[in-house]
């Protein structure tokens, strides 16, 4: 049995101070912008928040398995359960300083993400389930060992007639669009990485859809944070969940919603 509570905390505490150190890059003059084997930039500030990260899950949770985007070798290790890590997510976000960019820390239990972080350093916002796993915003100074005023995350309940939807900030497409263009849709936002879930778990927002490449250190966290709110996270191609633990951690596309969000089928 997990220790929920031990978790919450290592993995808060984790991303505030993963977070610190992307903020100290992200402020700097200048930072040098690698391309991986996949095409896919990478900062000094990915590397060092995964250090950061990883070093302390492992003090902490020494049997759990560790995925991280940033280390190749722990990809082709698989589990049932198993910590899944995006230190940075947005990384196009953070080299063209918008601000969009999330730290991501998350378990998967059989398959499911069932808790998970997701913070905004630069947005000043903090997302996470506690022991009992539910989802609440944290408000405050983010203190890394002093959990700060927090308040409890729920869905909408959406009018059908009238949806608030999310789409990427980075990866909007036509196929995109015509996918919203199938629903009433009464405004439209845009942002980056993770926080599309967490707008979705907070009721901002409706409908997230995502015909796009992700892998599950991209959405385990926030999926975590949107179940814990109420909400749900299906394939795209025949609505059953999104699971995890898949060869080699790509996700299919996928819809993120409110349950009384009426989806139609592509």
């Amino acid at each position: 049995m997990f220790d929920y509570n031990k978790l919450t905390q290592v993995m808060r505490r984790l991303s505030i101070e993963a977070g610190a150190k992307i903020m100290e890059i992200y402020e700097s003059d200048d930072f040098d912008v690698q391309t991986k084997s996949d095409q896919s930039p990478v900062t000094a500030a990915d590397e060092a928040a995964d250090a950061i990260i990883s070093a302390g899950l492992r003090a902490a949770f020494p049997d759990v398995l560790l995925i991280t985007e940033e280390q190749a070798a722990s990809h082709s290790q698989t589990g049932d359960t198993f910590l899944i890590v995006d230190p940075l997510d947005g990384t196009k976000e953070f080299i063209q300083r918008r601000g969009d960019f999330t730290v991501n820390i998350a378990l998967v239990e059989d398959g499911v993400p069932t808790r998970g972080v997701v913070y905004a350093p630069a947005r000043q916002r903090m997302f996470f389930t506690d022991a009992s796993g539910q989802s609440v915003e944290e408000t405050g100074s983010f203190a890394p060992e002093t959990v700060g005023e927090t308040k409890a995350m729920s869905v909408s309940a959406p009018d059908n007639a009238a949806l608030m939807v999310v789409a990427s900030k980075s990866h909007r497409d036509q196929a995109t669009d015509d996918y919203i263009n199938k629903y009433a849709v009464r405004d439209m936002k845009s942002a980056g990485s993770s926080l599309k879930f967490c707008l979705v778990a907070t009721g901002e927002a409706d409908l997230y859809p995502r015909l796009g490449r992700t892998m599950e250190w991209d959405t385990a966290a926030g999926h975590a944070v949107l179940a814990g709110a109420g909400g749900h996270v299906v394939r795209f191609d025949d609505l059953s969940p999104l699971r995890y633990g898949k060869s080699g951690y790509a996700n299919p596309f996928f819809i993120a919603y409110a349950p009384g969000v009426e989806l139609t089928k592509a």
